[in-house]
Parts: C-alpha cells; structure tokens; sequence
C-alpha cells in the first residue's frame, strides 16, 4: 500500500508550475509542467527530467503528482514534458524515437541547465517511452546529463520491444500502435494553448499518420530498427544508469545486458511487476522506489555519497511456486542479488531431450527417435500478454489447456529445489514441411497434481535463424540447428515438482502465425535445455538492505464518474468453429480537481475460424474523451488487421468529435508484403 506524504512531511517545500513552455532549436515550443523547490531561486538544485507523449495535463496527472513532488519534496526541481505532438505541446508526432524527438530532447536539457534554479545537473527517468529515450539521449552525451533510471526499456528496438519478437509479429504492436493512433487523435488543451487548439488538434489528425503500416513495413532488422538502439554502441553511454523491470513485463532480457556491457555505472534491478512503476506495481511486493530514486540522483546529481556503488551490481526477485492464475496480487519469493554480470555464481547445466522428457541423469538417448507436432490455432488462447498491464487478468494459465496442442518434454520430480537466474536456451535440432516457420517454447512449473504455471517463454522465426536482418526461406524436410533463447528469469521449482517444456508451432494470440500450417519434426537426440542453474547463498541474500515501504507525494484530488472495468474473455462457437479472445481495457470516467472530466477506454478482439491460417484478424478499438463545462472533445479509432498467405491487410477509421459533432474522419486501407514472417 502506498503512503501519501503531504508536502509538509517532504523535506523540501514545494510548488508546481502548471505550464512552462520550452523552445526548440526549430522554433517548436514543447509543454512543460515544474515542480520546483521554494528554495530554488536562492540556491539552484539539479533537475530530473521525464519526457512521454502520455499528456501531463490530464491522462498522467495524477501519476505525475506522485511521482515528481516527491522528487521536488527531496530537493529536486522535477519536470514533465509532453513530446512534440502530444499533450499541449506544438508539432505533430509521427512516430516513436525520431531525430527530431532527440534532438528535442538536447534542447530541453540544456534548457533545464541554463535555468537559475538548476545548477546544472540533469537527471532523466522514464518508464517504457521514457526510459528507452533516456538511454537513446544518454548515448548522445549531452553535457548536462548526469545519470539515467531507465524502467521498461530496450537496448534493442527490434528484439526486445513490443514489435517483434525471435523475428515474430507481436499481435502487441497492433495494439500499441492502436494505442498511440487513440492518443495522437486528441487535442491540446484551449486553457493552455489558448485559441490555436483547433488548429493544433487539426495538424495532429491530419498529419500523425497509421503507425502501424510503417512497422509492418520493417520485418526484419534493418537500419530502421538500428536506428536509436543503444546497443548498437554501448559504448556511446558514459553517465551512470539504473536499469529497472519486472517479470510480468516484456522487458527484462535488456536489464541484463546493460549490466553486462556498459562501461558506465550501471545496476540492474528487477521485481515480480508488471510493466508500471515499482511503488504502485502489481503484483506485488511494491517497494519504496521512489527513495531508490532519490539515492540515485543524490549520488550522481549532488555528488553525496548513499552507498549505492558498493552494493551489487543486480538484484532481483527470486520468484517461488505458484498455482496458475490470471492475476496475482503478490507474488511470494524473496530478493537475492549478484555482485557482478554475468555472475560466477550461475552455471549452465545441460539436461539432454529425449522423447517426452527432460533427462536429469547419464541417460542420454542412444538412438534417433524423431517426433513432430503441428498445433492446432487454439494454442495461445491461455498465453496471456507480451506484457503485462495493472489491473488486467492477463497472465498465462494452466498450461495444460496449451500443452494438448504441443509437443512436450517432462523432467521427473525433482529430489531437491532448484532455482534458476539468467536465460533458459532451447538447443534443438528440427525440420519443416513449409519454408516459413516459427516456434513457440515455454519452460513451465509443474505441481505434484498437475497444475502447470508459466515461467518463461520465447518465440522464434525459423526463417531468421542465421541472423534477424538475414532471413532465409527453410527447405523442407532438411534439419538444421538452432538456438532458441528464452526471456531471462529467476525462478524457484521446488522438490517433487516436474519441469515442463512445450513446443507448438504457432502461438495466436501472443504472435501472428505462419501463412500457412506447419508440422516440425524435432531429433531429441540431437536436442538440449540449458538452464542457468543458482545455488542458493541465503547468508548473502538475507544480508542485502531491505528496501522501504512505497512512498509517494500527495496528488491532487480527483472523482470517479465511471469506475474502470478490465477483462480477458476467451469466446468459442464449436457450430462455425469460431474462436474469440475480448479483451477490455476500460479506465472508466474520471474528474480531476480542476474540473476536467477524462475518459479512456481500449476494446481488443482477435479471432479465428477452426484451422483457417486466412481466418485470423485483430482488431483494436480506443476511444478518449475530454470535456469541462463548455468544452467536450471525444476521438474514437478503429484498427483491424488480417493477413493472407502473401500479405498484411490494415483497416483503420479516425472519428474526431467536438461538443457531439463529428468535425473529422478518415478511412485506410493498407497492404503490406509479408516477408519470412
């Protein structure tokens, strides 16, 4: 539960400037909304910057309230920036880490740094947006920017964000790019942009553009992709940088490598959360993340000393058992930490495959006994999402709905606890009978009576196996090896429980399948689960300093009109053999302090007809509005998206609405090529 300081328990008095407008080298003017110590103007204190299209007005306000008072409230003048395009900020906002966007970025910090009240110092935080601009700004080396917090984030646009993944469409990417197709429709507001709000809101529905025909148009990794991914040069980044996520989140494999391979200061820390921040996550525990905050920046920002160089340099939630379930409110485990990544602590152990099972002895199969699988479309239904949201019951469940349609392998039960931290690898010999292929994998818990949870999973684009910017058509019926890595995890499997691996070779929802059916065949013989096996060192666990309860500063105060409603329902007609999953993503009305009314609602379904490849389609529906006395604004979009053996087929609408009368609307309909996907 998180403890609401007041301002007067803060150790800094504070005040919080509603709108600041803040040049660009262009002549843009960006938004801003301050929160500033009172002592600044006398006695300059560093800044922290946070820089999202998510809108500071209204949509984030709260959130924001939290978040950056109780940085002011610690001596920090604690900023907020609408993107160009987005909230009430000038321009129009095209797509995601463009040039413009960082470049920006260099202008707002130096603009920070030239303030009175700065001296100079400059930290950036953000969460997925946020976070991945922080370290694509960071790695331009502005002067003013000292340190980074960087949660939910990639080093890596192409293989580890919401587009794709293993060289996989991610049905998240039509969901996303829905997502920001529904926030880049709505307006800035007149009470801050005075009367150009008409023509704002105009330049945005005319000119944002269908984001998600220009991300089907990059399927593999090309320049695109390359284009603002840190890892590219590591060594670009030269100020500290924390690097947070959690399990329930899509996000966790770059934590690992950032530890690994910058140069700079860099720790890892990843909890049982989803894709939110650590204080007000779910599942829990939450911790006091924002004092880590604070540690942070008084360390790098104001040069005191808090410790934080000399404690590990990863620490994670070491997640125990669970029963399968769609929501967790906490997730038991316990925290344990590295000094060092990769850690001398953690070997790899080889458990060779044989039919049906995972060998933990000297067993090894002496004979090649090939088996196959060709799943059928229903198998994904129970996958859950990429990542996953607060609120929503969108977690993997029992496994065995999944397992009937895939190819598994099964350890005996084990006669000790085992415990795993780091990257399952799948090491597997195969064929198909098509020339584009994919598989799913999923490592899973099993309980003595069977039930089986989800622990961690990876896709992977058979197609992209010598590389995902080299794509090759396979040939059918000729084997070949690949190494399949699964998403990073820290897991405890208990004594008596069984490890369970499934291979299917589609996995609808989660991920957009081949055109066309396809059956593996998979040579065990030839075949082997690496696992990144942690023996447990509870001296050292049980030593690390625990962290506080959750703080957050007091926001204002807003009224629900309509409460939220999130829901995940799986709908099959066995008459037509038509599958649906519905998902609800619905915040409800509510009416801030100042009287704005704010409503924000998202309705997906992904359907498919019994074993027709042609049959599957998923489509998003988002609808915002905003309204006070006198003034009401409502968008509604629209995005549908279909395939067939050659090609993606995009749908979209845009409704805009001022005071119920539609003033704008505009239809698409794209095609892309499909290309080894």
């Amino acid at each position: 539960m998180l403890e609401v300081r007041a301002p007067q328990e803060l150790p800094y008095r504070y005040r919080s400037i509603e709108n600041t407008w803040i040049p660009t080298r262009d002549g843009t003017r960006l938004a801003a909304r301050i929160w500033l110590p009172e002592l600044a103007d006398e006695q300059p204190v560093p800044a922290v910057l946070e820089y999202i299209p998510y809108r500071k007005r209204d949509i984030k306000r709260t959130r924001d309230e939290r978040i950056h008072g109780y940085f002011a409230g610690h001596g920090y003048a604690s900023v907020r920036v609408d993107l160009r395009g987005s909230g009430d900020s000038e321009g129009v906002l095209r797509d995601e880490y463009l040039e413009t966007e960082l470049t920006d970025g260099e202008d707002i910090l130096a603009w920070l740094a030239s303030q009175v009240w700065c001296d100079g110092s400059v930290g950036m935080i953000g969460i997925s947006w946020g976070g991945f601009n922080g370290l694509q700004i960071a790695a331009r080396r502005p002067p003013a920017l000292k340190a980074v917090i960087s949660l939910s984030s990639s080093d890596d646009r192409y293989a580890n964000d919401i587009h794709y993944m293993g060289g996989c469409l991610l049905n998240d990417n039509l969901s996303w790019a829905s997502t920001m197709f529904a926030y880049n429709s709505m307006p800035p507001d007149p009470e801050i942009v005075g009367d150009q709000w008409r023509d704002l809101w105009h330049q945005r529905l005319e000119g944002s553009g269908l984001w998600l025909h220009k991300w089907l148009e990059h399927q593999v990794r090309d320049e695109y992709w390359r284009h603002a991914s840190v890892g590219e040069d590591y060594s670009a980044i030269q100020c500290p940088v924390l690097a947070v996520s959690g399990w329930a989140d899509g996000y966790t494999d770059p934590v690992f490598r950032l530890v690994e391979n910058l140069g700079a200061p860099c720790q890892g820390l990843i909890g049982p959360w989803s894709h939110v921040y650590p204080h007000v996550a779910s599942p829990g525990p939450q911790i006091g993340f924002l004092q880590e905050c604070v540690r942070w920046w008084d360390q790098w920002l104001k040069g005191e000393e808090t410790g934080v160089t000399q404690e590990p340099k990863l620490r994670v939630w070491m997640q125990h058992s669970v029963k399968p379930q769609t929501d967790y409110r906490v997730r038991p485990g316990r925290w344990v930490a590295e000094p060092e990544w990769p850690s001398p602590n953690i070997g790899q152990k080889r458990f060779q495959l044989a039919p049906g099972r995972i060998l933990f002895g000297d067993d090894a199969p002496h004979r090649e006994d090939p088996v196959t699988i060709q799943s059928p479309l229903s198998v994904g239904l129970f996958a859950g999402k990429w990542y996953s949201s607060v609120g929503a019951p969108d977690f993997p469940y029992d496994q065995r709905e999944e397992d009937g349609g895939s190819l598994v392998f099964e350890s005996p039960p084990l006669e000790e606890e085992m415990e795993i931290l780091g990257q399952p690898v799948l090491e597997v010999t195969l064929s198909a009978d098509q020339p584009v292929a994919m598989v799913a994998v999923r490592l899973s818990d099993m309980a003595p009576d069977d039930k089986c949870t989800r622990v961690t999973f990876g896709l992977f684009n058979l197609c992209h196996r010598n590389g995902h910017d080299r794509p090759e058509h396979l040939t059918p019926g000729e084997p070949f090896q690949v190494r399949i890595p699964l998403n990073h995890i820290a897991q405890s499997f208990p004594a008596g429980h069984r490890i369970r691996l499934g291979l299917s070779t589609s996995y609808w929802p989660l991920a957009w399948p081949p055109p066309r059916p396809v059956r593996l065949t998979v040579h065990p013989v030839d075949s082997a689960l690496l696992l990144p096996v942690r023996p447990r060192r509870d001296d050292d666990d049980r030593a690390l300093r625990p962290f506080g309860v959750p703080e957050g500063a007091e926001p204002s105060h807003r009224t629900i009109v309509k409460g939220p409603q999130y829901d995940w329902r799986i709908i099959r007609n066995l008459g037509p053999e038509e599958s649906t999953l519905h998902v609800v993503n619905d915040d409800g009305i509510y009416r801030l302090e100042m009287g704005l009314e704010v409503e924000k609602r998202r309705e997906e379904w992904y359907r498919f007809r019994g074993y027709d490849f042609g049959s599957l389609e998923g489509e998003v529906h988002g609808v915002r509005g905003l309204s006070r006395p006198g003034w009401s604004v409502r968008t509604e979009t629209r995005t549908v998206l279909s395939s067939t053996a050659r090609e993606f087929k995009i749908h979209a609408t845009l409704d805009a609405f001022e005071g119920g009368r539609r003033i704008f609307t505009r239809i698409w309909n794209e095609s892309v090529d499909r290309r080894f996907l």
